[in-house]
């Protein structure tokens, strides 16, 4: 895929979602299929018109989108951003095209938090995309994490994966440094909040960024947990992440899975 190629994907992706603000269904209609689009968020029903019948009501409320981060991978386009509907939010939008419309849509949102332990915001911190010849091995050592560490295969592996304590820190209830992330674990345990993953559904990378997308449970809800990773020197460095619960199946606007 061309770099010129990846660029065109990401402009369609950030002009859907850009219509959320302005109202304007130009973009929606020209860059979503409009035969076929699968939509994972079950609060909405399948299809572009239901997209379309929702600007007006995503304009009237003052719906705010800034667009941080954007990644491609083949024929997926994962973006993070900021959106301000009753409040500010943290999302992860996944787009994939085929034939150069978006005919498939999943996304994660979690409210953003103003103070966090790393004093770092939800959304903050590089943006530029680096070792776009590292992709593959990026991925496959962020997939080998999950793997390893969240679903818990091998959790003695945990300190290899990073630099010491050398590690930036997104999370909103998590403070720098693994010693940060040992200590937010050990929170949960003693207030007895179950906190699990059970299978990763999609690895998207581009460069040092690779997005993560896992089910698991929280509390006891079963929950959505998008996890972005920046990979610097064969090390995790730094993490984003976007926690949301599962709509239970009677709340459900269409059928589709949640990954």
């Amino acid at each position: 895929m061309t770099f010129n190629h990846q660029n065109e994907l990401v402009r369609k992706a950030i002009a859907v979602l850009e219509s959320f603000e302005s109202g304007n269904p130009e973009a929606i209609t020209a860059y979503v299929n409009p035969d076929k689009y699968i939509q994972h968020n079950q609060a909405l029903p399948d299809g572009r018109r239901a997209m379309l019948g929702a600007l007006d009501h995503l304009k009237e409320m003052g719906t705010k989108v800034s667009v941080k981060r954007a990644l491609v991978d083949g024929d997926y386009v994962a973006l993070h951003s900021v959106y301000d509907f009753h409040g500010p939010k943290i999302a992860f939008d996944i787009f994939r095209f085929e034939n150069g419309l978006i005919v498939e849509h999943w996304d994660n949102l979690q409210d953003m938090e103003d103070k966090t332990p790393s004093h770092h915001t939800m959304i903050d911190g590089p943006v530029a995309i680096r070792d776009i010849d590292k992709t593959d091995a990026n991925k496959g050592f962020v997939k080998s994490y999950v793997d390893n560490i969240l679903l818990g295969k091998n959790p003695s592996l945990l300190a290899s994966y990073f630099a010491g304590d050398n590690y930036i820190q997104h999370s909103p209830h998590i403070a720098d440094g693994l010693s940060g992330l040992h200590a937010a674990l050990q929170a949960l345990k003693e207030k007895n909040i179950e906190f699990q993953y059970t299978h990763v559904h999609q690895v998207i990378g581009q460069g040092d960024f690779v997005l993560a997308v896992s089910e698991g449970l929280f509390d006891g809800q079963p929950t959505a947990f998008y996890d972005l990773f920046r990979v610097e020197d064969a090390k995790i460095a730094e993490h984003w992440d976007v926690i949301e619960a599962i709509l239970p199946a009677e709340k459900r606007k269409n059928s589709n899975s949640r990954f």
